[in-house]
C-alpha cells in the first residue's frame, strides 16, 4: 500500500472515533464511505477463502476488489454472488502475480491449497500487501520459517486464520483456566475425528476440465496426472499439497493446548504413530489413524484423531480436555464445561464457569476479522499474528514427520533447526519446488 493511503486509513473514522469497539449491532448501521475502505483481494475463491472474503465484507469495513482463481468457473460463479450479496464487483484474475501488480489493493486473503500459502503471503509481503492467511501457515517447517522471515523484513500485518484465538468461547475457557481455577494443569488430551479425513472413494484419472489451470495450481509441487480425488475438497490428504487431518483441524486444536500456558516455542520431543487402517480402497496419502504426544515443561500434550468416524469423548467429534488437580475442562467451538474433581454438584460448577463466560454476539469469525483490519489501521500485533501460526504448525507437522518416518520418537534441536540423528525426518523439513517455481529467499 502507498504511504499516502496508509496514513489517511490509520485516521479513518473506525479509528478516530473509537467505533471499532462498540458492539457488532451499532458498528453494522454505520455506513463508511468506499473512499474510506479497506480494498482487500482474495487468492483461493473455491471454499474457505471465498467464505473468509464474505466475512470481510458483512463488516462495512472492506472493499472486495479482486477476486483470484485458476478455475474460470469458481470465478464466474463468485463473481455473480458478489455483485448479488454485496453489490461489489470486483475484477477476476486467474494469476496472482499479475493480481499483486495491482498498487490499491491493501490486504490479501490467502485462502488457497496448503503448498501454495508460502509463495501466495511472500509474494503479497514483497507487494507491501498485509495479508489474512489460512491455517496451517505452510505445507513444511521451512516454509513457515521464510514467511515468518518475509513479514518482518516488509513489515507486513498477518492474520493466521486461527480464529479460535479470537473466539467467545475460547477466551472465556482461557480466562478460568489462567486463573488457576483448575489447579495445576497436568494434561491436555486433544481429538478430532471426521468422515472427510479418511479421503473419498478412488477415481481413474480424467482429463483436465476447461477453464482450469491446472499447471499453476500445482505450483511448486511435483507435477502429476489429474485426478479429482486430489484436487477440489480432497487434495489435503495428499503430502504434496497437505497433511491430512494433523494439519487441518491439529492447528486449531493443539494451539489451544500450547495457549493454556503461553507456550511459544517448539516442541523438544515428539512421539508418533500414523498408519491407514480404514477405508484402504480410498484415495489418500495422510494417515486416517494417528497418536501424537509432546512431553512438554510440566504437562503433556495428546493428540489423537481417527478419519472415517465421527464420534470421540464426551460424544464430541472434536475437542480439547484440560486436566487440572482440582477440575477438567472441555471444550469445543460451541462450548466449554466444568467438571469439579471430587464432587457430584454440575451446578456448582456451572456457576464457577458463569464468572468467566463471555457473550458478544459475535462468531469467532467475525471477530477474527474485525481484529485483523484493526491492526491493519493501528499496525498492532494481530489475535493470531505469523510467529504463532508458525508455532503451532511446527507441532503439527512434526507430528505428520515422526509417523511418516517411521522413527516413533523425534527430538528437535531448535538452534540447528533440525531433527537430531535422523535424515529421514531431517529431509521432510524443505520441500523441493517444481516446475519452474523457486522456494524464496529473504
Amino acid at each position: 500500500m502507498k504511504g499516502g493511503r496508509r496514513k489517511f486509513l490509520s485516521n479513518t473514522i473506525l479509528t478516530a472515533s473509537g467505533l471499532s469497539l462498540l458492539p457488532a449491532a451499532a458498528i453494522s448501521k454505520v455506513i463508511i464511505p468506499a473512499s474510506d475502505r479497506i480494498n482487500v483481494a482474495v487468492i483461493g475463491c473455491n471454499s474457505k477463502g471465498f467464505n473468509v472474503m464474505q466475512e470481510f465484507i458483512r463488516t462495512g469495513q472492506v472493499n472486495c476488489v479482486a477476486l483470484c482463481d485458476i478455475d474460470n468457473r469458481v470465478l464466474e460463479r463468485r463473481l455473480a454472488e458478489i455483485t448479488e450479496k454485496f453489490s461489489q464487483k470486483p475484477a477476476i484474475y486467474g494469476d496472482f502475480r499479475k493480481m499483486l501488480e495491482d498498487p490499491e489493493i491493501d490486504a490479501v486473503i490467502v485462502g488457497s491449497p496448503d503448498h501454495w500459502h508460502c509463495l501466495h503471503t511472500v509474494y503479497a509481503c514483497q507487494a507491501g500487501k498485509d495479508v489474512y492467511v489460512e491455517k496451517p501457515l505452510a505445507n513444511s517447517i521451512a516454509e513457515c520459517n521464510v514467511m515468518v522471515a518475509a513479514a518482518e523484513k516488509y513489515q507486513r500485518v498477518i492474520q493466521v486464520g486461527q480464529q479460535q484465538r479470537s473466539g467467545d468461547v475460547w477466551n472465556g475457557a482461557m480466562d478460568y483456566i489462567k486463573a488457576g481455577k483448575l489447579g495445576e494443569l497436568r494434561k491436555v488430551n486433544v481429538w478430532a475425528n471426521f468422515n472427510y479425513g479418511a479421503g473419498s472413494p478412488k477415481k481413474p484419472d480424467e482429463p483436465v476440465p476447461a477453464g482450469v489451470d491446472f499447471d499453476l495450481w500445482q505450483g511448486p509441487a511435483k507435477h502429476r496426472t489429474f485426478n479429482p480425488t486430489r484436487f477440489h475438497g480432497s487434495w489435503r490428504h495428499f503430502w504434496d499439497y497437505g497433511g491430512g487431518l494433523m494439519t487441518d483441524w491439529g492447528v486449531h486444536l493443539i494451539d489451544m493446548a500450547l495457549w493454556a500456558k503461553d507456550v511459544k516455542t517448539s516442541p523438544k520431543t515428539i512421539l508418533a504413530y500414523g498408519q491407514n487402517l480404514s477405508k484402504l480402497d480410498y484415495s489418500r496419502e495422510t494417515f486416517d489413524t494417528m497418536s501424537v504426544t509432546y512431553p512438554m515443561d510440566g504437562y503433556v500434550i495428546n493428540w489423537q484423531h481417527a478419519g472415517g468416524i465421527e464420534q470421540g469423548p464426551y460424544r464430541k467429534p472434536y475437542g480439547v480436555e484440560f486436566i487440572g488437580d482440582r477440575s477438567t475442562v472441555v471444550a469445543n467451538r460451541e462450548e466449554w464445561t466444568v467438571y469439579l474433581e471430587k464432587k457430584e454438584d454440575n451446578e456448582a460448577a456451572r456457576e464457577e464457569a458463569e464468572d468467566f463466560e463471555r457473550n458478544s454476539g459475535m462468531s469467532e469469525m467475525e471477530h477474527h476479522v474485525r481484529n485483523f483490519l484493526d491492526c491493519i489501521r493501528t499496525r498492532k500485533e494481530t489475535n493470531c499474528p505469523i510467529h504463532l501460526g508458525r508455532n503451532v504448525a511446527l507441532y503439527a507437522h512434526m507430528g505428520n514427520i515422526a509417523a511418516r518416518s517411521d522413527a516413533g520418537m523425534l527430538s528437535w534441536n531448535d538452534s540447528k533447526q533440525q531433527f537430531t540423528d535422523n535424515s529421514i525426518a531431517n529431509n521432510l523439513i524443505t520441500p523441493e519446488y517444481h516446475n519452474g517455481w523457486e522456494f524464496p529467499k529473504i
